[in-house]
This record gives C-alpha cells, structure tokens and sequence, in this order.
C-alpha cells in the first residue's frame, strides 16, 4: 500500500511538471507571436468618408513604413458607424484588424445601433481631433450665431447632418439646444454638405471644416462658428461659439483600436508606430490642411478618455430625447 502511495505521489509529480512545461510553453510561444508582429498586412477599418477617410489613409501609409508591412485602410461605411465596428468585433484578436474610431462608437451604441459599447475594444492610442463647424451660404444674412439664431425663431431651419444619431447629429442638437431653437434636421451623404448647402436644399449644416475651406475661400460660404474651446488653424477668423456666448465645447477625437484580447505587446507595437507617425513633420503638415489636430495619447490614457466621453455623451444624448 506504501509502494503504491509513493508511485502516486511520484507520477503526479511528473504530471505538474508536464503541466508547467506546457504553460511555459504556451506563455513564450504568446510571447514570440507578439515579438513577431506584424507578419503580414494589416487592415484599418474606416468608418466614414471625406476628412475622416483621408486621414485613415495618411495615417495608414506612413504606419506601413513604421511596421514593415502594408497598413489597409478599408471603407467600411454605414448606420453611423455601425457597420465597420461589428465587422471588427468579429475579427480574431491578432492585431491585424484595427478600426480608426471615434466617439461614434459611443453614439452609436446610445442610439441603440449596436448591442455592444467601447469595451468590446482595445484602445491602441489617440491620433487627434477634429471640430465641427456651423456653414451657411455666403449670400445669407447670417454672420454671427446670434444672428442664425434670431431668424430661426421667425422661419424653422433646414439643417444638413451626416447621420441621426451622428456624433455632428449630438453636436447641432446640443447646440441648437443652447441656442434655443428647433431646427429640421436632413441627414446628407457624406462629404456632400457644401453641395446640400449651395444648392439651396439646407440652410445651413454641421460637418467638418475642411468639407467648408475651399467654398469658403471661394466666398460661396460662410461658416459662423466651430464647437470646439479654441479656434481652428485651417479657418483662424471663426470665432468658436464659447466665444459668442454659448457654452458648447465638443470635438470629436479619432484613434485606432483592436478587437478586445488582443495581447499587449501587439497594442504596444502598434501604439509605438502610432506615435512615431503623428510626430512626424509630415503627418502634422498634412493634418494642418484637413482642419485635424494632432494629439497623441498612449492606449492607457486614451481609454480613460474613451470611458469618461462615453459617459458624458450618454448623459447629454438621454438629456436631448436622444438616446434608446
């Protein structure tokens, strides 16, 4: 009975040394995959067109040189955002399919387009801002918020936004709000404001301020106001509407993320090329011209923007009858 007690005792020995070496195994073999990445192209999935798009494929070609392999920047456009984000989630956890998102994905599941919320990713790292700004025709009479808003009380406006239940969608809302007007709300195709605007089918419309510059420097249009603290280099004579007595102050950020459990060190990777580009000279040049804003922030800090903005977006969309 003793022999066999300590033939036990000897064979379960060797079995958690087998279990050990295998977990050893298994633990640098993960280590290897992540040291090893990339190993082959990585697709970008990208939610929307105009600016948004166009930075994706800046942003994407110079991660490329960065990581050694070819960076895919995919459209992957619809339902606000909604589309792209459920392709994503359902992508393997490897690093190699990351989405170029915003606070969409916050708007999106508030207005009850998705089932799923920010958590379902992994942050990699913010790459900027953008600040939405208020056009209407040049051959208006409307040069000041005020002035927009003192003829919307007599005639209700036709707003162009890209989407209800857009994030430019929560921002008009939250500003007419302030503003104290009701407004039409006419969803356009994206990058299609100006033409909306010009051809006489909006009055005016929220959308990106590149969408605006080249109307504006043609004098077709005018824009009266961006959303954000500061004013914006690519338009310096809009005055934001904080400074025009109205205490709105919203921008939306954009960022890459991976399906959630993808390893760290594959987000580290991702999140040192990430920093790498956005520092770089021509990145920033290129950004400039399109109204973006450079602003890096590492995947541990851009998560806790992610979850504080969705809380507040929450808050505000509940608070507009915005919310489902």
């Amino acid at each position: 009975m003793a022999m066999l007690t300590d033939l036990n005792r000897a064979g379960w020995r060797r079995c958690t040394t087998v279990i050990a070496a295998v977990l050893v195994t298994i633990a640098s073999s993960g280590s290897a995959f992540a040291q090893q990445f990339p190993r082959q192209a990585v697709e970008m999935t990208v939610l929307f067109g105009g600016s948004s798009a166009t930075i994706a494929q800046v942003l994407a070609d110079a991660m490329s040189t960065e990581l050694g392999v070819p960076v895919a920047a995919v459209s992957r456009t619809g339902a606000g955002g909604a589309v792209g984000y459920a392709y994503v989630k359902s992508r393997r956890p490897t690093g190699y399919d990351i989405v170029w998102n915003s606070n969409s994905i916050s708007t999106v599941f508030h207005s009850g387009n998705i089932d799923f919320d920010y958590r379902t990713f992994e942050p990699v790292a913010r790459v900027g801002m953008e600040v939405p700004a208020l056009a209407v025709r040049a051959d208006s009479s409307w040069r000041t918020l005020d002035e927009f808003a003192a003829a919307a009380r007599t005639k209700r406006m036709r707003v162009g936004i890209s989407g209800r239940g857009s994030f430019i969608h929560l921002v008009s809302a939250a500003l007419f709000d302030k503003l104290g007007i009701d407004v039409i709300y006419v969803p356009y195709g994206q990058g299609t404001a100006p033409t909306e605007l010009l051809g006489g089918r909006v009055d005016a419309a929220l959308q990106w301020p590149s969408q605006f510059k080249a109307q504006v420097d043609a004098r077709q249009l005018r824009v009266i106001a961006v959303t954000g603290r500061d004013r914006v280099p690519v338009l310096p004579d809009v005055p934001t509407a904080i400074e025009q007595g109205y205490d709105v102050d919203m921008v939306m950020w954009r960022g890459l993320a991976a399906p959630m459990g993808t390893p760290s060190d594959v987000i580290a990777r991702l999140e040192t090329a990430v920093r790498r580009v956005v520092a770089s000279p021509r990145f920033r040049e290129v950004s400039a011209t399109l109204g973006f804003e450079p602003a890096f922030l590492p995947a541990s800090e851009f998560g806790r923007v992610i979850a504080t903005d969705d809380a507040a977006i929450g808050r505000l969309m509940a608070q507009l009858g915005l919310k489902r």
